[in-house]
């Protein structure tokens, strides 16, 4: 029990921790821990402390603590939770305690690589036969490898940043050549994002059993998208400037210890995946390959719209390490790599809108009156979710927010 008052069911307890990059007036960022609806200035606090490895957390980003690697991350959970729980530091933490609502909050991490995978079975499914309605709806390989792009690290923004409406190239099913303007189907895709901590070398695969040992945290995820734009422009090469304007990610980072109790199998994978990316059984019953008992909530202008469950994805975050890093490619400190759009079987779970309105054509009723089938200027979508923790805890990822402005 920590000697903080927090109330019992607090999504930011001791057994949470989550880490962000904060500031207030006329300071520099640094790393702060939040603690209920508090935020522990953990570098300042490390430092009074006389912890010297805690010099890592003075950066305005998490990077350098990253890449430390996972011996490390363990060591400074259990030093944190020594600090919140024992009632000899609680002078020395009390000091460096700010409360939540006087902070700014910045993006955790100077993204490295950032790729995009489309592990959802139920999305990708339904995007199939939206986008190709004559054909199987999922690609022959898409059950024997978890699908993904590359997309762009340097338009990576924290909640809160505004979203400008992308212009670009689109064609009108009535038009005989393509137009440009924009975009007139503007979207989003409810994610998780996986942030990578410590890197590899060139040339050197990751294999599923290692996977965790690169894994750091989570954050909520948006994948913003230009559906019209993508339509026209993905075949051959897949998505590009229909994805590449934004992508918004929640500022907590939760580690991936503190969902260690959110662990379960996966749905089910047939055919049996090739054997480097064929998970293991473990003592937790969750395998190597192990799905995540996440609950996500898509509010848009204030209404609940959908609930998607990350539990239902086909592909595992590991499996993704593991198909990512097969060729040789590297994995660097600060990568992000989301999972794709998480959806269910039910209208009520799927995590996107060209999924929730079937391209358009089912408007979407939100409590305003307003009817929705596409994201219009001014429109603000927020992302929650939730996971079980030990004992009963709850486990909070925060929120995910963004406000569409006019294009310019």
């Amino acid at each position: 029990m920590t000697w903080l008052d927090l109330p019992a069911a607090s999504p930011y307890g001791i057994a949470n921790l989550p880490y962000g990059v904060f500031s207030t007036a006329g300071t520099q960022r640094r790393v702060g821990v939040r603690i209920g609806d508090q935020v522990l200035d953990v570098g300042a606090c490390a430092e009074q402390a006389g912890m010297e490895s805690g010099a890592v957390w003075l950066a305005p980003s998490l990077n350098p603590f990253l890449a430390e690697g996972r011996q490390a991350w363990g060591a400074a959970r259990a030093w944190l939770t020594e600090q919140l729980t024992n009632q000899a530091h609680r002078d020395v933490v009390e000091a460096h305690l700010v409360p939540v609502d006087e902070v700014t909050m910045h993006l955790p991490v100077e993204v490295a690589d950032y790729v995009d995978f489309y592990a959802s079975e139920y999305h990708a499914t339904n995007v199939g036969r939206i986008f190709r309605p004559d054909s199987e709806p999922l690609t022959p390989n898409w059950k024997h490898l978890p699908i993904g792009y590359h997309g762009r690290s340097g338009t990576v923004v924290v909640s809160g940043t505004e979203v400008v409406r992308p212009c670009g190239q689109r064609k009108p099913p009535t038009e005989p050549v393509p137009v440009f303007g924009p975009s007139v189907r503007l979207d989003i895709e409810a994610e998780l994002g996986f942030v990578v901590g410590a890197g590899t070398r060139l040339g050197k695969p990751v294999s599923l059993a290692e996977a965790d040992d690169h894994l750091f945290g989570v954050v909520l995820l948006n994948d913003w998208s230009a559906r019209d734009l993508q339509a026209w422009e993905y075949v051959p090469l897949g998505p590009f400037l229909g994805k590449s304007f934004a992508t918004s990610i929640s500022p907590w980072v939760v580690t991936t210890e503190a969902l260690r109790a959110a662990r379960v199998p996966l749905p089910g994978q047939d055919p049996e995946p090739l054997p480097y990316l064929l998970g293991e059984p473990t003592a937790d019953g969750a395998g190597t390959a192990y799905g995540l008992d996440v609950h996500v909530e898509v509010d848009w202008n204030g209404t609940v719209v959908s609930r998607p469950e990350f539990r239902d994805m086909y592909w595992s975050p590991a499996q993704m390490v593991a198909h990512m890093t097969v060729n040789g490619a590297t994995l660097r400190s600060g990568d992000l790599f989301g999972s794709g759009t998480i959806s269910g079987p039910e209208k009520a779970t799927r995590g996107c809108f060209l999924e929730l309105s079937w391209s358009g054509t089912e408007p979407v009723a939100l409590d305003d009156g307003a009817q929705r089938t596409f994201l219009e200027d001014g429109d603000t979508i927020t992302l929650r979710a939730t996971a079980p923790g030990p004992d009963g805890s709850v486990i909070g990822l925060g929120e995910c927010v963004g406000t569409v402005l006019p294009a310019r």
